[in-house]
């Protein structure tokens, strides 16, 4: 059971209670007289779930980055804001969309449902929009035939694991960001599964081709190397997308990483 579900429970529980004690339970007791505990909890708490239920589902949610797929990006520990609107108004829970506002753009750090297991949240950027043909040959990305322009800058430390990856500059759609490299890693992908639309990718020694579908997209990690992404199980559907991460709030670790987006 996830978060949101929880959360849409215990604010049904609360609105129960709070429009049973408001409507009825109040009108029955003598005035003056003390509120029982279960009105006191559960109606009290109704407001506070309400406003958090809302808030969450329809304007921000928070995240923590658990893993080093979106380095030098995301950093493990991150706690990030997702702006839940900007693709669209989406039913809570059931996840579907009911009114249209923008649609993603490579480039864009998204959110989304893992395609193979919707339970659990995944982030990475938006390489391919619904249309694109995306190839990733020997380390290189190039969208629709055209190489994607990129520019080598100091190499980047991992300060846990002490050792330095290759460190670009990738600019799409006029937005830069960058990217690592490990010249030691192979071209080629492994382990590739089964995906739906896995007819639309041609997989070979140097890296993988793909169209993406009408309504999906294609969806990399900017620590190119050492993340699992639509390379490995393909295409996330408009249907899973969960939001548009956009600041870094909090890191227990390094406090200068607040407010850091780049």
């Amino acid at each position: 059971m996830d978060f949101a579900l929880i959360l849409f429970c215990l604010l049904l529980v609360s609105g129960v209670i709070w429009g049973a004690d408001a409507f009825v339970f109040s009108k029955r007791r003598p005035e003056g007289a003390k509120d029982p505990w279960w009105v006191e909890y559960g109606a009290g708490f109704f407001p506070v779930i309400l406003f958090v239920f809302v808030l969450r589902s329809f304007v921000v949610e928070p995240f923590k980055i658990p893993s080093g797929s979106m380095i030098p990006t995301l950093e493990v520990g991150d706690f990030i804001l997702v702006n839940k609107f900007t693709y669209g108004i989406r039913l809570p829970i059931i996840n579907k969309k009911i009114i249209e506002i923008n649609q993603p753009k490579r480039g864009d750090v998204m959110v989304f449902r893992y395609p193979v297991n919707p339970s659990q949240d995944y982030i990475k950027r938006v390489v391919g929009i619904p249309g694109d043909k995306v190839a990733y040959q020997n380390k290189r990305l190039t969208i629709n035939g055209k190489p994607v322009e990129t520019r080598r800058i100091g190499d980047y430390l991992h300060p846990e694991r002490l050792f330095y990856s290759q460190q670009l500059v990738e600019k799409e759609d006029g937005a830069e960001h960058r990217i690592l490299n490990d010249e030691d890693a192979p071209a080629f992908i492994s382990g590739a599964s089964l995906f739906s639309h896995r007819e639309n990718c041609l997989y070979n020694n140097s890296g993988v081709i793909c169209t993406v579908p009408p309504g999906h997209y294609f969806m990399m990690g900017d620590n190119r190397d050492n993340s699992r992404d639509s390379r490995f199980w393909g295409f996330v559907p408009d249907e899973n997308i969960v939001g548009k991460a956009f600041f870094i709030w909090f890191n227990f670790s390094n406090l200068k990483r607040i407010g850091s987006f780049n």
